[in-house]
């Protein structure tokens, strides 16, 4: 069960990460591109710890779980 968390956790951190949309001209990488890409970037990384948390607290429900039979 913590196995299949964890492939959840690192599919969920794969899917944030693949954002296929985005295209950048490097021409015109200016510093407001730059600003804005470390800002989604930022925003990437605290979804990833939030879900982080999430994963950490269901495997703690599954331990508390197993712990009980």
């Amino acid at each position: 069960m913590k196995k299949s968390l964890f492939v959840a956790a690192i599919a969920a951190v794969a899917l944030v990460a693949c954002k296929k949309t985005e295209t950048v001209d490097t021409a015109a990488a200016d510093s407001a591109v730059v600003d804005s890409a470390v800002a989604t970037i930022d925003s990437a990384a605290a979804k990833v710890d939030s879900a982080a948390v999430k994963v950490d607290s269901a495997a703690a429900k599954v331990d508390s779980a197993a712990a009980k039979k």
